[in-house]
């Protein structure tokens, strides 16, 4: 089965089209990675996958079911779980909070953990193990505001994870990252793959030629080549697109 196919998907902004056209087919349990130039439609085509846009024309199928124009917590609903490039964390709470919260959401009391303190205490195990999961159990009741940019990153897969995906999508998870934290996140990917479909938005082609089952490669809002990694990063018109860089 495929975790998400696109027929015709275009998304026009004022007379500008960002994708066009763009015909996909994710295979599921597999981890595919959208990459292309600046100005490619990476984000704008990401940003319809998750429900954050509309498409002008097309469909979206999630899991073989028609997700065209759902909202984002609609698609959620559906198993899909979305990282962003900007880290937007809770600067007081600790990782293992954070991560109690994420897993409370998916409960019928939502987000009201000011009502009861105890509530949050039933998801604190499950937390824990998930704050494990992503490397960070040394830190796991620091207040975030206290972890490096690194480690923020990986507690904001822990939040992903706790709302136990089918299909994770990971928007530049290296970004303005040292080398050191990219190593890090390219083993924590390469685990948590497991049983899950996975779509990255990424620059490093080091860390697409490591983790990508899948490359799908963007140009002016059209898809240009799509393949192994090894293939692609060869194909003529890939290079051009790239200009030479495609390894930069």
């Amino acid at each position: 089965m495929n975790a998400v196919e696109t027929r015709a998907l275009h998304k026009d902004f004022a007379g500008f089209r960002a994708v066009n056209g763009v015909d996909l087919r994710l295979e599921e349990g597999r981890v595919h990675a959208l990459v292309g130039p600046n100005g490619a439609g990476k984000t704008s085509l990401f940003n319809l996958l998750t429900g954050f846009l509309k498409p002008t024309s097309g469909r979206i199928l999630l899991f073989g079911e028609d997700a065209t124009g759902l909202r984002p917590d609609q698609i959620a609903k559906r198993g899909v779980a979305r990282s962003f490039q900007i880290t937007s964390l809770f600067e007081e709470l600790s990782a293992v909070e954070h991560v109690a919260l994420a897993l409370q959401s998916r409960t019928d009391l939502g987000l009201r953990f000011w009502r009861d303190e105890a509530a949050l205490l039933r998801f604190d195990s499950r937390a824990r193990e998930l704050v494990a999961e992503v490397g960070l159990e040394g830190v796991a009741d620091q207040p975030v505001r206290h972890l490096p940019y690194g480690l923020k990153r990986a507690l904001e897969l822990a939040l992903t994870l706790a709302l136990e995906p089918r299909l994770l999508l990971l928007d530049e998870p290296t970004a303005g990252m040292s080398a050191e934290d990219v190593r890090r996140t390219i083993a924590l990917v390469a685990r948590v793959r497991a049983g899950r479909t996975v779509v990255l938005v990424e620059h490093n082609m080091g860390v697409v030629g490591e983790l990508a089952d899948n490359v799908v490669v963007l140009q002016q809002g059209k898809v240009i080549a799509e393949g192994p990694y090894a293939t692609v990063r060869v194909d003529p018109v890939v290079v051009s697109a790239y200009l030479g860089q495609v390894d930069a």
